[in-house]
């Protein structure tokens, strides 16, 4: 009898459960890159289209090329107008007194017009918006059609890659005629007084009752309310911070005559967190710093189409290097990446736009501001107020309304990104005593963040630190936000009384994955002015923290002024990761970042290790560069390191002194950062000894490599689905051949797929993922390796053989699952 009663319990859950069936909407639709009004119609033939799967991005299967109007600052890839188109069924009768249907985009770029059956549902312009139709009037029981056609073509549109297509996910939900509104659940949690008081809002479609239940991260209830507006008490509630991301789940029951018809659950979490304007950032009564990057949204070789073991293996190597905070830069971001934030405890910045009125790029987002600003804001914040990880607003970035005059219209694409950070003639900021309207304009989009949510600070990313750059004048930054202007730290405190601090932006330092520049005690500052050029046959940068933009500095440089300065609440730096576009100080041929400091292909730089000696509690010992010069070159030897006092270098067994790390014009090579030697090259081997109190630490030999000899084939990072496989080229004893560009082809074998190679090389015109050729044949993917390293991205179970010419082949073997 008991087995009975549990049997029907189970039944009558999923009953009530199904009343909201959300599904992803991912699978099996069609693509076709051309543009016809027919191919939005019903009975339109596409039987001939490409069969794909969503998130996908058109643009990264093409050529770079110098004559794409994206320009080398959009990735130099095409743009163009596509068609996608999905038969799917419905099984239910839709009406206004049955089921009620909804279709969903995470984000499509841009300028998206949906269809179902033949008539126009709705258009969206902006590329990073999350938007939902009500389908109900335009479906019907049996077979239907979906078609979106997506114009990214008037271009360039962006100051970086953006991507083309519907490269976020797609959801269908079906819900009872009564149910929560889209994002209709406002689960507002606060600390007070030691307590967790979390206020809930509901908003509904249709008349009901409505209970909510809260429930901790065991599944345990910790609470119950009732009614469209009410409030639950915690009394010891578990804190969400970076080291115990705590989260709760507020499940929200919809009831029509005592039954359910909708359960809609919602995130949130506990936290106590203030910007002070003297002691800079306290969370839970811990006084700390911000240690964020700036990121924007493509996966190099991925493109920008939303891959979530790529998303993970970025965060999971932020968070390794001493990371505890993202900026969503600059725009609205995917919301797996605050879902995954949630979880992992990392603080967000969400940022809505990169400009407003004034344009940037000839066919940017400016041009639509005026009539979708509120609803794209709106949306935003309306989406993503209940993750505990956002822990502040960004109403814009580097926007030219902070100057009464700053036209970027007659500009190039690269001139327009250099002048942002030009500087300015006194005459274009705000006097006193007056609001302009550009400052006027700053008041409206904060009061529209706070009409939906009041528990966080607003921002916005400044490259104008005057005290009457518009955006300040207005009174509505409820944090101070520079981008660079170190130099303006000290003044702060006058500039901005009582006014809390971050760089919202910061350091912009230029790298390049293994390649250095000698000596290591010389600043490169490339451009040295914004309108000179700035050329170089290499068309590489320096992998010493040497190299910076004319507006920016070092990394040690800011990271010693954020650091020592206690008013500063911490910093973003720019970026965590290259990424496709803005290949600044360079044009074509290069074709994406030089600013991460982890590489296109997700292999780290050296400063990440500088970062992580200074962020984490992880013994570090990290020596630099490789062992492969010619006999006799003087080579400049870095080594961070941390849980030490000093650290000895030997050549060849020979002592090259002992180095502490300090700031004195007497080394040059050493800083409070990192210690260095110059060195006479010879054969052999470099050793690096850390030690604390007499004690050795860590160790670290680097060989000189002999001749390549084979592939090795290792897991950098394996996934739910997506597995990053490391080929590295290495002598025949294992030593990595520093200067190694040899070819290699990668044969895969099994159920899956090669989603795409890369190797960092930020001049590389290789496409990033081969497509099939007229006649259907695959080609086999390849890829150079750059200074020794390349990466192949794969799904499935399988095995994939790595060959090049004069190399013996590496094999690895896989299961990482199926496709979707």
């Amino acid at each position: 009898m008991r087995r009975l009663f549990c049997l029907v319990c189970v039944l009558c859950g999923l009953t009530t459960i199904q009343a909201r069936q959300r599904q992803i909407f991912d699978a099996d639709w069609l693509f076709l890159l051309a543009d016809s009004v027919q191919m939005s119609e019903v009975d339109y033939d596409d039987s001939a289209w490409r069969h794909l799967n969503v998130p996908h991005d058109w643009a990264i299967e093409g050529d770079f090329y110098v004559g794409n109007p994206s320009g080398a600052s959009g990735g130099a890839l095409p743009g163009g107008i596509g068609w996608y188109r999905k038969h799917f069924q419905i099984s239910t009768d839709p009406s206004p007194k049955g089921s009620r249907f909804f279709l969903e985009f995470d984000g499509v770029y841009m300028n998206s017009t949906v269809y179902v059956n033949g008539q126009e549902v709705g258009f969206r312009p902006y590329g990073y918006s999350t938007f939902e139709y009500d389908i109900t009037p335009y479906v019907h029981q049996g077979e239907n059609v979906v078609a979106v056609r997506v114009d990214n073509s008037d271009q360039p549109n962006s100051r970086w890659y953006s991507g083309c297509g519907i490269y976020r996910h797609v959801w269908l939900t079906q819900t009872h005629p009564v149910h929560v509104k889209h994002w209709g659940v406002y689960a507002d949690a606060r600390v007070v007084k030691g307590k967790g008081r979390l206020d809930i809002g509901v908003s509904l479609d249709g008349a009901g009752t409505v209970e909510n239940t809260l429930l901790d991260s065991n599944g345990r209830v910790v609470g119950r309310s009732r009614g469209l507006r009410s409030t639950i008490t915690v009394t010891k509630p578990l804190l969400w911070s970076c080291d115990a991301p705590n989260t709760y789940k507020v499940r929200t029951e919809v009831k029509v005559r005592g039954k359910v018809v909708d359960i809609y659950e919602t995130t949130t979490g506990f936290r106590d967190f203030r910007f002070d304007p003297q002691t800079g950032f306290w969370l839970n009564g811990k006084n700390f710093k911000l240690n964020g990057v700036c990121e924007h949204h493509d996966f190099g070789c991925l493109g920008a189409a939303l891959n979530e073991d790529a998303l993970h293996r970025k965060l999971t190597k932020l968070k390794a290097m001493g990371v505890n905070a993202i900026r969503s830069s600059h725009n609205p971001p995917t919301p797996e990446l605050l879902n995954m934030c949630d979880t992992m405890g990392l603080i967000v910045m969400d940022e809505s736009f990169d400009m407003w009125r004034r344009r940037k790029t000839q066919n940017d987002y400016a041009r639509f501001f005026d009539e979708w600003h509120e609803r794209d804001l709106s949306d935003l914040v309306m989406r993503d107020r209940n993750h505990p990880s956002i822990l502040m607003w960004s109403i814009g970035n580097e926007v030219l309304e902070q100057w009464s005059s700053a036209e970027a219209d007659t500009l190039t694409l690269e001139q327009a990104n250099l002048i942002l950070n030009a500087g300015h003639d006194e005459s274009t900021l705000a006097k006193d005593g007056e609001l302009s309207v550009q400052s006027l304009l700053t008041q409206h989009l904060a009061e529209i963040v706070k009409r939906y949510d009041t528990s966080r600070p607003i921002t916005a990313g400044c490259n104008e630190p005057s005290p009457n750059n518009h955006l300040f004048k207005s009174g509505a930054i409820d944090i101070i936000g520079f981008n660079y202007h170190h130099q303006w730290v000290r003044d702060v405190p006058q500039n901005f009384p009582g006014k809390p601090f971050i760089f919202s932006e910061s350091v912009s330092a230029l790298q390049t994955r293994g390649n250095y520049m000698m000596p290591s005690d010389s600043v490169y500052v490339a451009p040295k002015e914004w309108w000179l050029p700035y050329t170089d046959p290499s068309y590489m940068c320096s992998a010493y923290d040497n190299m910076h933009a004319s507006w920016s500095s070092t990394h040690e440089e800011t990271w010693d002024v954020v650091k020592h300065t206690p008013y500063v609440g911490g910093q973003f730096i720019w970026t965590g990761f290259d990424y496709i576009g803005e290949p600044t100080p360079y044009g074509f041929p290069a074709r994406s970042s030089y600013f991460g400091l982890i590489d296109l292909a997700g292999f780290p730089k050296d400063t990440y290790y500088m970062y992580q000696s200074e962020w984490t509690t992880k013994p570090v010992l990290h020596l630099f560069p490789h062992w492969n010069w010619v006999p006799g070159d003087e080579i400049d030897m870095w080594c961070y390191y941390n849980n030490a006092d000093e650290v000895e270098l030997f050549v060849n067994g020979k002592s090259q002194g002992v180095k502490r790390k300090t700031a004195s014009k007497d080394d040059p090579l050493c800083t409070a950062y990192h210690v260095g030697w110059r060195v006479t090259f010879d054969p052999g081997e470099v050793k690096a000894v850390s030690r604390k109190d007499g004690k050795v630490v860590c160790e670290q030999i680097i060989k000189t490599a002999g001749a390549p000899d084979h592939i090795r084939l290792s897991v950098d990072y394996q996934g739910q689905s997506t597995i990053f496989i490391m080929a590295e080229v290495v002598d025949r004893d294992g030593n990595l051949c520093p200067w190694a560009e040899d070819q290699i082809c990668f044969i895969y074998e099994g159920d899956g797929e090669v989603l795409g190679t890369d190797n960092g090389c930020q001049t590389s015109m290789d496409r990033f993922r081969v497509v099939p050729s007229v006649d259907g044949r695959l080609p086999t993917p390849h890829r150079k390796a750059f200074f020794g390293k390349c990466m192949v991205v794969a799904t499935g179970n399988g095995s994939i053989t790595a060959k090049s010419a004069t190399l013996q082949p590496g094999v690895v073997t896989f299961t990482v699952g199926n496709k979707i």
